[in-house]
């Protein structure tokens, strides 16, 4: 098991790879998202065994699924998805994060997404994507134009949610050599 940590305001944060004890804490953060937000364009809430169905399929497929704690709490989750299921697309992943309302804005975001896009350049992933729910998610657009994703297009009125319709916004970000060279089967990296 991997972890990083950093320090804010005299404590400490550890992002680590998730457990099965994180899945209630994460389901409880992205429920909050499904009820209150456009970021995720789900309309029904997940309860916490689909949600560990869920990070039970990424992790399968090798991927990461991280937590940010603080004293024993989890404050967000950060993982990567295959980005569609056809094996063309092997080395392209689609990023997920999602944060406690308490603990948006204070660069938790940032941090996860640096260390997720780090872990899938470890396994050979060569294109990250964000596929970012509403236009107006400000914060998580910046998030990711910090960690160097670039605005690669827009669906317009691609999801219908809270009586009104919402776009998608979608950023891209090259990992390691990106389509410069060959890739190299994550089997072949053990």
């Amino acid at each position: 098991m991997s972890t990083a940590t950093a320090s804010n305001n005299a404590s400490h944060l550890l992002l680590r790879d998730s457990g099965s004890a994180d899945i209630a804490a994460c389901a409880a953060i992205y429920r909050e998202a499904v009820r209150h937000g456009t970021g995720t364009f789900e309309l029904e809430e997940p309860d916490d065994a689909e949600m560990g169905r869920r990070r039970d399929a990424i992790l399968a497929q090798g991927l990461p699924w991280l937590v940010a704690e603080r004293g024993g709490r989890v404050l967000g989750y950060a993982y990567a998805n295959q980005f569609r299921p056809r094996r063309a697309y092997r080395f392209c992943v689609e990023d997920s994060i999602y944060l406690d309302p308490a603990a948006r804005g204070q660069g938790l975001g940032k941090l996860l997404l640096a260390e997720l896009t780090a872990r899938c350049e470890r396994l050979g992933i060569r294109q990250m994507l964000a596929v970012i729910g509403d236009a107006a998610n400000a914060g998580s657009i910046s998030v990711h134009r910090s960690c160097g994703f670039e605005h690669s297009g827009v669906f317009k009125a691609a999801g219908w949610k809270f009586e009104r319709w919402l776009d998608v916004v979608m950023m891209q970000r090259r990992l390691g050599t990106g389509a410069d060279a060959m890739p190299v089967e994550r089997e072949d990296l053990r």
